[in-house]
């Protein structure tokens, strides 16, 4: 029988520090304000899409209308991805031009 020599590397193992993770990124789903999409069917879109309660649909509406954008919410990216794509397929199917953009928060 032969016999088995094991041979241990000359390795010091340290303690490491736990690695750090980012935190992920939030991003803004923004509404910007045209000349021709109907104020009712902002107000809509914030409730079905977004989730918002008729009043806070309404205020932010008027903040869209007032100063050319608006918050619709804040998510993280896939989400925010997800909602913004949700949001402009129901203005291209109500035939009007709603500009919804992505931006991050936070950074």
């Amino acid at each position: 029988m032969t016999e088995l020599t094991v041979i241990e590397p000359n390795v010091t193992i340290s303690k490491r520090a736990k690695p750090k993770f980012k935190k992920p990124s939030n991003f803004a789903v923004i509404l910007h304000n045209d000349n021709y999409t109907a104020m009712d069917f902002v107000v809509w879109l914030l409730i079905k899409v977004f989730n918002k309660t008729e009043d806070l649909a309404q205020s932010i509406m008027k903040e869209v209308h007032t100063k050319g954008i608006g918050v619709a919410g804040v998510y993280h990216f896939e989400i925010a991805e997800q909602k913004a794509t949700e949001a402009q397929i129901a203005a291209k199917q109500n035939e009007f031009p709603l500009q919804v953009s992505v931006e991050e928060v936070g950074a």
